[in-house]
């Protein structure tokens, strides 16, 4: 008889696998208001997500497809893509039932209606995008950091204070742009540009002294953009400042996913994709 055991939990464990493999939904871990059937979505029995096109690494890995550049949100590798499978699971989808869709960045906070349930690009939480947008709760605590060119004069530079007399750029309506402009103050208006690859672009032509960005960002640019970079160092918060998701203002099921993330936090889910993703961001000096 106790041989009969193990071959039964196998025969369990292959039928849970199969069932899977046909696409079926993980069980979910929310019930009443928040079960799946309840869940307020832009289309029936399947979680609709948007980011930005290209979608880059960390935040994103494994190789282009689906229409995206750079990276596929679909693959569930990099860390938002897989916060964003483990928070479905959560809610009780396969990941046959996640769909993600292109939106631009300035779109993913602008107030309207949404083509998305929720949309996940590295966007911080303010009191002036929540005045247009629903925003969840954290699912990263971000610093910022600078980007330099290697052999350049900023390359020696190791305070805030020694900043001020650098050109620095950011892209457009960033909290990257507000760090500059309100912490590091530079002597010269800083640079701002519409995307992301136009501020790396001009860093790598030396257009500007140093870029900001966040600081797992900081690691492909310096990794795969701008040959012979480094990041100078990162800027603790003052601020709290947090990645979070954005939804339709309004939007019942921004509570639910809150809860999603909660549970995610106490079984150290959002611990283990940090470790895999963003491993790197703890031994980068502070800038003061």
């Amino acid at each position: 008889m106790r041989r009969l055991v193990p071959l039964t939990l196998t025969l369990v464990a292959l039928a849970v696998a199969a069932g899977f493999a046909q696409g079926r939904s993980s069980a979910p871990t929310l019930t009443g208001s928040c079960a799946k059937s309840n869940l307020n979505l832009v289309a029936d029995g399947k979680l609709t997500i948007g980011t930005d096109n290209p979608a880059y690494p960390p935040w994103f890995g494994g190789s282009a497809g689906h229409s995206w550049k750079i990276s596929d949100p679909y693959s569930g590798k990099g860390y938002e893509s897989a916060v964003s499978y483990a928070l479905a699971k959560v809610l009780g989808f396969s990941k046959s039932q996640v769909a993600w869709t292109y939106v631009p960045f300035a779109k993913s906070y602008a107030p309207g209606p949404k083509h998305f349930d929720f949309d996940i690009n590295q966007i911080s939480y303010t009191k002036e995008r929540a005045k247009a947008v629903s925003f969840s709760a954290s699912y990263y605590n971000v610093n910022q950091a600078l980007v330099v060119n290697k052999g350049t004069p900023i390359a020696k530079v190791r305070s805030i204070a020694g900043l001020k007399p650098y050109t620095l750029g950011a892209q457009l309506g960033t909290t990257s742009y507000q760090f500059i402009t309100s912490r590091i103050k530079p002597d010269a208006t800083p640079k701002v540009y519409n995307s992301n690859s136009l501020a790396v672009a001009a860093l790598k032509t030396k257009r500007i002294d140093g870029l900001v960005v966040d600081l797992p960002t900081a690691f492909y640019v310096t990794a795969v953009q701008v040959p012979n970079s480094k990041i100078l160092g990162q800027f603790k918060s003052t601020t709290g400042e947090h990645f979070a998701m954005t939804f339709q203002r309004g939007n019942s099921l921004v509570g639910c996913v809150n809860k999603a993330l909660k549970v995610m936090r106490s079984k150290g889910t959002l611990a283990k994709i940090e470790k895999t993703w963003l491993s790197k961001v703890v031994a980068v000096p502070v800038l003061k």
